[in-house]
């Protein structure tokens, strides 16, 4: 399934996909963290973004 970027809340919301640069970018403004931790965050506890976020620290 390809990422209709003219679709976003819901599901976006709540998963991070990493397929797309700008994605990891966008999390990590969001977290206050490197693109590079959230990558690693989510290659430890998933994709789920309150889990990333819960695992960087920031819940």
């Amino acid at each position: 399934m390809s990422d209709d970027k003219t679709k976003t809340g819901g599901q976006d919301r709540e998963l991070i996909s990493l397929s797309e640069d700008y994605e990891a970018r966008d999390w990590a403004e969001k977290f206050g963290v490197s693109e590079d931790e959230v990558r690693a965050a989510v290659q430890k506890v998933g994709n789920r973004a309150e889990d990333v976020e819960r695992e960087l620290g920031r819940a």
